[in-house]
């Protein structure tokens, strides 16, 4: 009786006519033809009131409903055991799913996929939905085109590569291969797992594609790092005509982000408003994050202040997240504060972007500040991406050894971008023991990365061991690694040009490096001396200061004075860290030419401005 009036309620609140529904059992009168339209109309209102629990995610009415499916003798048909396993998997009771589902004496496909798509809305049973899966050939019931996808598509997030390949030969076989649905999961798996060359054969052969297909291998190219190859494929469903949705737009937004071309991101940007997708989350994240690493972090708040009528969590971690990569600490933490004013509670993503703000600015104890918050406040356990943004707050403050006690005592393994991280601090601040032990580490987790032992060599010459030099170069030339080459990219009239040092191969290089020889002179009656102190290289002095003007970023720079006309500023990208001496340079630079120069290398924006840099030396 307390089922059936919590049943009677459930239906009040929604505007339902309920009645007691009599049973018909055996041994009695066979009803009459209207007693069954009466029967058959009260089933229908009770499969309405089964689907209505699902959409709103109502347990207790379901399972009121449930209780009157008995009541009713209808507990055996399929159909509404379909609407029972449906009901009870959107409630999140998978288990109740499971157990209608066994219970039911014949099932239909539809049975079969419900279920399965049930499994694998929870991680934890994904395995499970790969057995029933299983179980559903061995009996002999035919799978089609929604079976496989419901379950490729939560191969992905387990990247089970191997799975796929199985499911793919399973589609094959079943000659679903070539359904949009079922090759639009098959590429978005091999795309999550890093296996993009399948990925984009799948798409090729393809007869048919959807907007969801072209979208998730734009999304599959970002992810993997082919950010040409994204742009590529925008254009190409623009040239065919077909509509971009927002999650296309974001694509290609974000690999502009990648390129950092400032000009397609924003032609980009004009396509979003024009196509209505300018205030979509997904677009204006990537907007934001697009003219950050573009080195426009003005333009990246306006679009930030642009959709304050859809803010997000998402939206307000990209804006944070662009101040601490231009080293707008200040900005970034009046930013946190204002967010949970507005009622958003900061996630794992909004303390690594805020900790990172931090580190750039060497702020520990502001630093340490946050992280205890995020643990005592906000109750969020700690990733490794936490304590790799506390190593590096620690040792770039000159705090090696609390950085070194951190990494012991933490419950993870430490990464080799901690490692690194403390090897970069020990050069910095001089560290040899620490240095050594960060570098052991790293040749174990990185055999192949010779920048490591470039670096530990470095840090013995600094420190003028050159005996210590010559065997960490020595066992670099044994071990036939090669470091990366010094590279520097910009843009000019929608062309990208690359530096490497001591270039040879641009057309105009001559014409660049008497440029640049115009400008030392130029810049050595602002007291500019070369700083030797940044090639560790044990030759002469004056080659030494050879090696140092041809770097890469002054090859770029000079070419965009000799191109880009006056009161624009100057954006340059480089592979690697910026050396001290390129940094003195472009801060005279500034000065000189009045122009704002910026840079942005592996670790941070250097926004150069009448001879000062918004790194405040700390870098």
């Amino acid at each position: 009786m307390k089922t059936l009036r919590r049943c009677e309620r459930f239906c009040d609140c929604y505007g339902i006519q309920f009645r007691k529904l009599s049973v018909i059992s055996e041994g009695k009168p066979k009803p009459s033809m209207v007693e069954n339209v009466v029967h058959m109309e009260r089933v229908s209102n009770l499969h309405y009131l089964l689907q209505l629990c699902a959409k709103t995610r109502s347990s207790m009415g379901g399972r009121a409903s449930h209780a009157q499916v008995i009541r009713v003798g209808w507990e055996i048909d399929v159909l509404t055991s379909n609407m029972l396993i449906n009901m009870y998997s959107k409630c999140s009771l998978v288990d109740s799913a499971r157990k209608k589902f066994n219970e039911m004496p014949v099932k239909s496909l539809v049975s079969w996929n419900t279920m399965i798509g049930a499994l694998t809305q929870n991680a934890e049973d994904q395995e499970e939905a790969l057995t029933l899966l299983i179980q559903m050939q061995r009996e002999g019931t035919p799978f089609n085109e929604f079976t496989i996808s419901s379950v490729l598509c939560k191969c992905a997030f387990k990247c089970a590569i191997l799975e796929c390949m199985q499911l793919h030969a399973f589609s094959i076989k079943a000659a679903i291969d070539s359904n949009c649905f079922v090759g639009t999961a098959l590429l978005h798996v091999y795309a999550k797992c890093s296996s993009i060359k399948y990925a984009s054969q799948i798409f090729d052969s393809m007869p048919e594609r959807n907007a969801v297909t072209w979208s998730s291998m734009m999304a599959g190219y970002v992810q993997n790092g082919f950010h040409e190859e994204t742009l590529l494929l925008f254009h190409n469903a623009r040239l065919m005509g077909l509509e971009q949705d927002p999650f296309m737009i974001s694509s290609a937004v974000s690999a502009c982000a990648g390129l950092a071309t400032l000009v397609e991101g924003k032609q980009l940007h004009a396509i979003s408003n024009k196509s209505g997708s300018g205030s979509n989350i997904y677009v204006s994240s990537s907007l934001i994050d697009m003219y950050a690493k573009c080195g426009c972090i003005k333009e990246a708040y306006l679009v930030f202040q642009g959709v304050m009528e859809v803010w997000s969590i998402v939206l307000w971690n990209a804006m944070i997240s662009g101040f601490a990569r231009h080293a707008h600490a200040p900005e970034a933490m009046v930013l946190f504060e204002k967010m949970q004013q507005k009622g958003f509670f900061p996630d794992d993503v909004t303390y690594v972007a805020v900790l990172n703000a931090c580190s750039h600015m060497g702020l520990h104890e502001e630093g340490q500040k946050y992280f205890d918050l995020m643990v005592r406040q906000h109750k969020l356990s700690p990733s490794v991406l936490h304590y790799s943004c506390m190593v590096d707050i620690l040792g770039r403050a000159g705090l090696v050894h609390k950085a070194y006690e951190l990494i012991e005592r933490m419950p993870f393994n430490a990464t080799s971008s901690m490692w690194g991280s403390l090897l970069a601090s020990c050069r910095v601040y001089g560290n040899i023991e620490l240095a050594e032990i960060a570098a052991k580490h790293l040749f174990e987790m990185e055999p192949n990365n010779a920048g490591n032992h470039i670096l530990l060599a470095n840090i013995y010459a600094a420190n003028k061991k050159w005996d210590e030099v010559a065997r960490a170069r020595k066992l670099l030339r044994e071990s036939d690694l090669k470091k990366e080459r010094g590279t520097s990219w910009i843009e000019i009239k929608n062309k990208i040009h690359s530096f490497t040092v001591g270039e040879r191969n641009h057309p105009l290089i001559d014409e660049i490096y008497a440029k640049l020889d115009d400008l030392v002179v130029e810049l050595k009656k602002l007291n500019y001396e070369v700083d030797t102190d940044n090639d560790l290289h044990d030759v002469e002095e004056s080659r030494k200061q050879m090696l140092l003007r041809h770097h890469s970023e002054k090859l770029a720079i000079t070419f965009g004075l000799m191109c880009l006309p006056s009161g624009i500023p100057i954006r340059i990208i480089k592979n690697l860290r910026i050396c001290g001496d390129c940094h003195i340079f472009m801060k005279l630079m500034s000065k000189f030419t009045s122009r704002e120069i910026i840079v942005r290398d592996t670790n941070r924006f250097h926004h150069f401005r009448d001879g000062f840099c918004s790194c405040r030396e700390f870098w």
